[in-house]
């Protein structure tokens, strides 16, 4: 689970900062900033995808990441069904693209369920944030190898 939601947050974070003009568009269209936050949310935001993405791919402050995560999805998903509720005719930019869409091009249900099944990863990482080969194990427990490794030694 720590796995899948580091991949989501490392694709998603890594497409947004390879396009820093299309995620603006996508940040932009959701009329939520006023113009003067529009730049910093949008530059700011892969850097912190790629972020909770590098600490899940370790295994490093997992709780924490998860929080974020999750604290963060939550926001996708209010602003994806803000945007539903007012009419909005926009793609979510959530990995890439993002901005204005055809009418009746939305996928608001879509995007929504897909981040709420995110959003329980995050929650089960809340949870149970202990996993195997991660460096909060090692760090945890002051031993020198990952928890799984000790484990195998066991059997």
């Amino acid at each position: 689970m720590r796995l899948g939601l580091a991949a989501v947050w490392l694709v998603s974070g890594t497409i947004k900062f390879a396009d820093p003009g299309q995620t603006y568009l996508a940040v932009k269209a959701y009329e939520l900033l006023p113009d003067g936050l529009l730049h910093p949310v949008a530059t700011g935001l892969p850097l912190l995808e790629l972020a909770l993405g590098v600490l899940l791919l370790a295994g490093l402050l997992t709780r924490a990441a998860a929080v974020g995560s999750a604290v963060l999805l939550v926001l996708f998903i209010g602003g994806v069904a803000q945007s539903w509720a007012r009419g909005l005719t926009i793609d979510c930019g959530c990995f890439g693209g993002g901005g204005q869409v055809a009418q009746g091009q939305t996928q608001y249900p879509q995007e929504i369920a897909r981040d709420v099944g995110f959003l329980v990863l995050a929650g089960w990482l809340i949870v149970r944030s202990r996993t195997r080969l991660a460096v909060d194990g090692w760090l945890r427990s002051g031993r020198e190898r990952p928890v799984a490794v000790q484990e195998a030694e066991r059997i």
